[in-house]
């Protein structure tokens, strides 16, 4: 008999975490979730209630071929009820709950139960994007797509030539997790292993990405013994820093276990701190000694004189250091900085402005905002859009005709990108909605500017390169104590009432502080950089000396 029983969730992420969750009787996962973490949760529930209805609606004309298993019942009664489906043969289960499999340590449930032959395909719904729509559709030169998709609203796979996959390691152990657990019970598709398919439906919910889960099963099965024995406590595992952590409730302990020790997954985490680890290099300190070539398997593109810098910086806390004599970063006689907010994959509401006329002085360094406030999804998104956009070109075309240069700013222009030619495209021949052509041009350009990447290129950011990070180093500070761009998700939640009850005219006032904020952040961090960093921000040569002579 198998001590301990495992979910889809403990196959994948830090094994310390689950050591220490099945380790103690009272984890601090009972506790309440931070608001971040519950927002992601019931965005994700949400997801799932849409797509369940959108699926009763499809087969409503098919009396018994879409079964809905009670949410609330037990996990037992969820089972039972789960089998009493499959017996009765519904052509698709919602929300099935297999039998707890004891010997073999495992529990799991499904979105969905899909019936193919004489049994079940799992389908899990996901609330993040699981394919993309192809570059370019391939030649016919008689290869298939990499990339098999079925319809939404039915079991049919087929190659796409149209999508490419994004694939999601957590994704893949759970459909092999329950593919495994149906084969068990005699209830999979098949018997033949190379015939096992599993499915996905992503954020999007256009299609269901089809995978091979009999070619997971192998890797599957070696994974799962190895998270037994973590979890049963036959192999010994211990902290260490990953991108985890951020909302882990272990991590109360484990963080000052890692300072305690100075652990040098603290200022290099991922592939950077294996190789560290893998070369006998554990502390912070052993770190910060090190000169010359970096460790066997270092992470191509990666200066490993950053990790040896930032390793200094935690031991001397230092916020900041210059690469350069001299940080540079593009300036113009208008600048406009630019902050969107967006409501998870539902759209963007706000649109930021901040306009600079560095030219003269008495002109007043304006904000402008252009929002909706209808609950996204909305159409009335591409109307705030529109108006942004005409604003921004005709600012842009303004400066032109008198002679004066023109840059527009962001903060890592990745999520500004997404949202502009996402806009472009979602409301393409709507008023005042440029074509996707006309965006792809302008963030081209050298007047779309990122001072994301102006940080990277000029400083060793120790602690991080967030605007909240490195803004505080050049003298700016919220006026929201609170403000984050979780803390933003809740914000909206309550300025537009999605959670029921009146819309919150006090949220809609502190959004826009914030967006305010954020967009003159980055115009008193540029400007920082080219008036002031030199003389405040030490250079990584002066650092490495001092530490030499220390």
């Amino acid at each position: 008999m198998v001590p301990v029983v495992l979910s889809p969730r403990d196959l994948a992420g830090c094994e310390h975490r689950v050591a220490l969750d099945f380790a103690h009787d009272r984890r601090p996962a009972d506790e309440p979730d931070p608001p971040g973490v519950q927002r992601r949760k019931e965005a994700a529930a949400d997801h799932r209630a849409a797509i369940r209805e959108l699926l009763r609606g499809v087969h409503s004309d098919q009396p018994g071929a879409f079964v809905v298993v009670d949410a609330d019942a037990s996990t037992a009664e969820r089972a039972a009820a789960t089998l009493r489906a499959c017996d009765a043969g519904a052509s698709w289960i919602w929300n099935a709950t297999l039998p707890t499999d004891r010997e073999h340590g495992r529990r799991g449930h499904s979105e969905l139960l899909v019936r193919v032959g004489d049994g079940y395909t799992p389908v899990i719904v996901v609330n993040h994007r699981v394919s993309q729509p192809a570059k370019s559709t391939p030649e016919p030169d008689g290869r298939a797509p990499s990339l098999v998709t079925s319809p939404f609203w039915m079991w049919a796979p087929s190659p796409d030539p149209y999508r490419t996959g994004r694939p999601n390691r957590r994704d893949n152990l759970r459909l092999a997790h329950l593919t495994a657990m149906l084969v068990e019970i005699g209830r999979a598709s098949s018997t033949d292993t190379t015939e096992l398919r599993g499915g996905v439906i992503g954020v999007d919910a256009d299609c269901i990405v089809v995978l091979d889960t009999g070619a997971m099963l192998e890797d599957y099965s070696a994974i799962l013994e190895h998270r037994l024995a973590v979890a049963g406590g036959q192999v010994p595992t211990e902290p260490r820093r990953i991108s985890e952590c951020r909302s882990c409730p272990w991590w109360v302990r484990c963080g000052p276990e890692l300072e305690e020790k100075r652990d040098v997954s603290l200022v290099a985490s991922g592939n950077q701190g294996s190789v560290l680890i893998d070369a006998g290099i554990t502390t912070i300190d052993e770190l910060a000694a090190q000169r010359g070539a970096p460790p066997e398997g270092w992470p191509g593109g990666v200066r490993f004189g950053d990790a040896i810098i930032n390793a200094i910086a935690w031991l001397t806390g230092t916020e900041l250091v210059r690469r350069v004599d001299s940080p540079r970063v593009h300036r113009a006689d208008i600048e406009i900085d630019v902050d969107m907010e967006s409501y998870g994959e539902h759209g963007a509401y706000l649109w930021g402005t901040l306009r600079t006329d560095t030219t003269d002085s008495s002109a007043p360094v304006e904000y402008r905002p252009f929002v909706t406030w209808d609950p996204l999804p909305t159409r009335d998104e591409a109307r705030s859009f529109a108006e942004f956009w005409g604003w921004l070109m005709a600012e842009r075309a303004a400066a032109r005709e008198a002679g004066k240069t023109f840059a527009a700013y962001c903060y890592s222009q990745q999520a500004e990108n997404r949202w502009l030619l996402g806009s472009a495209d979602r409301f393409a021949g709507e008023p005042g909605i440029p074509a996707r052509a006309e965006v792809q041009a302008f963030i081209a350009s050298s007047e779309w500017v990122d001072i994301y990447e102006a940080v990277g290129e000029n400083f060793i950011c120790p602690r991080g390169k967030g605007l909240k990070r490195v803004a505080p180093v050049a003298g700016f500070s919220w006026r929201d104590d609170d403000a984050s761009g979780e803390a933003s998700m809740e914000w909206y939640r309550a300025a537009v009432a999605l959670g029921g009850g009146r819309p919150d005219d006090g949220q809609r006032r502190r959004l826009l502080e914030y967006n305010e904020d954020d967009v003159r952040a980055t115009k008193v961090l540029r400007e920082w950089m080219t008036d002031g960093a030199a003389a405040q921000v030490p250079h990584e040569r002066d650092l490495l000396d001092r530490f030499r002579a220390s």
